[in-house]
């Protein structure tokens, strides 16, 4: 029992920490894939959202949604099936120095031990950001996870085009 308690007690404080979302993702739609009688049916709902650091680049990602009684009153465990999407979508420009590796999104997928990210990275060769999308748990971790990749290109006008190697710290 103290072990469990134990347990609970890391989880909660891990996820005291967690750093606020500067912003939700967009609701994009929603589809039923599994129907309910008296319960929310269990859905596929996809979002977009842009990287809160990279002006120019939106990310669309599609998660399963449990619908039934656990669903309905936010304790069900959601599955780690997520796809994901990066493209450019205006001139890019870069707002501060990041990380490889570093969230742009991050959400709960379950009551305490779960949880989704979108990180970014740099492909300094090839001048790419690379997006993963990944869920893990505190205990066991998850493999399953998703990788877009938008080259950074000229817009418009533009001519100079950034270099993402100039924004990575190391």
């Amino acid at each position: 029992m103290r072990s469990i308690i134990a347990c609970l007690a890391v989880a909660l404080a891990l996820f005291s920490v967690l750093p606020a979302q500067a912003e939700e993702p967009d609701v994009i739609f929603k589809r039923s894939t599994v129907f309910k009688w008296l319960t929310p049916n269990d859905k596929l709902a996809t979002y977009g959202l842009d990287d809160p650091d990279v002006e120019g680049v939106s990310c669309h990602f599609t998660v399963p949604e449990r619908g039934g009684l656990k669903g309905w009153i936010g304790v069900a465990e959601e599955v780690s099936d997520i796809s994901l999407a990066c493209r450019q979508i205006g001139p890019i420009t870069f707002k501060q120095k990041f990380e490889q590796g570093e969230d742009v999104f991050r959400q709960r997928r379950s009551l305490f031990f779960k949880k989704m990210q979108i990180v970014r990275g740099c492909d300094v060769k090839r001048n790419v950001l690379v997006y993963m999308v990944y869920s893990d748990r505190i205990i066991e971790g998850s493999p399953k996870n998703s990788t877009s990749s938008v080259p950074i290109m000229p817009w418009g006008a533009q001519t100079a085009v950034p270099k993402c190697a100039e924004w990575v710290t190391r």
